[in-house]
């Protein structure tokens, strides 16, 4: 009897479980349409209003856009006219920087078309004709709208003359023979074996005449550089003394040590060994 009651008094689980509703199945009961219909509806309630502006409303204009395509064809017509029309021809031509050259011959070799067009003008070809000329070192060709053309030219200056059956050879620092004529004053002579602009002892006399400082090259003005070998150059100078430079190697050393050893008494100077100079 006892255990009979006890089982009468113990509640049925299963019965109390199966009356409550389940979570899972409440949310399975959502219309999943009407959940989408309501994040679009979100969405609309937060987008701004789109606005165009107002570039964008006047290019739908037909008006506008046959402005436009009216001036760009304009701005072709006036291109091509200027280019191939004497429009802009070259009128006038300057030319800048001469001394030894004579303007005609600068002239001569720039063979500028005539009529043609300031735009059609080739000044890169212009320049290499007019740096052709023996006594030109380098040009430059620019045009000056609307209607001149201006020729820079750098020319060619003479650092040392040697002679030659065939007269007197001037070169300049670059080693190139560009004349046969006298020499400027404060030119010195080059003494060498085979002078030349291609021979070897030339070019090093050459770069040692451009390595010496100014006051020592005035010194060797009337004077000459005398060449042996390429490691073998002196400077005879105007009052009698000679340098014994040697080669091209340490000129720097060289050009800083030979103005006071140059103020001490003596005959011959060498400042072949810079670490080691002498004097005579």
């Amino acid at each position: 009897m006892s255990s009979g009651g006890g089982d009468r008094d113990q509640p049925d689980t299963e019965a109390e479980w199966d009356d409550e509703p389940l979570a899972d199945d409440t949310a399975a009961e959502v219309d999943p349409d009407a959940a989408a219909a309501a994040r679009r509806a979100r969405l609309r309630r937060g987008r701004a209003p789109r606005r165009e502006s107002r570039v964008t409303i006047a290019w739908r204009s037909p008006l506008v856009r046959i402005g436009v395509a009216a001036g760009f064809v304009l701005l072709v017509a006036l291109g091509l006219v200027a280019y191939f029309t004497p429009v802009l021809a070259v009128r006038t031509v300057r030319v800048d920087g001469l001394v030894a050259v004579p303007e005609q011959q600068v002239l001569d070799a720039l063979q500028m078309p005539e009529g043609r067009s300031m735009l059609r003008l080739d000044t890169n070809q212009l320049a290499e004709r007019v740096s052709r000329l023996p006594k030109v070192r380098s040009a430059r060709v620019q045009r000056v709208f609307p209607s001149s053309v201006r020729v820079t030219v750098v020319e060619r200056s003479a650092v040392l003359y040697f002679e030659s059956p065939d007269g007197t050879h001037l070169l300049d620092c670059d080693s190139v023979e560009f004349a046969i004529e006298p020499p400027g004053p404060g030119v010195p002579k080059l003494v060498t074996d085979h002078p030349g602009g291609d021979d070897p002892v030339t070019r090093a006399a050459v770069a040692v005449m451009a390595a010496i400082p100014v006051g020592l090259r005035d010194q060797v003005g009337v004077g000459a550089v005398v060449a042996r070998s390429v490691s073998d150059i002196a400077l005879e100078l105007r009052d009698g003394r000679t340098v014994l430079w040697g080669g091209t190697v340490d000129s720097s050393r060289k050009a800083a040590v030979v103005g006071p050893l140059l103020s001490q008494p003596g005959k011959v100077f060498d400042v072949s060994s810079p670490n080691l100079v002498t004097v005579k």
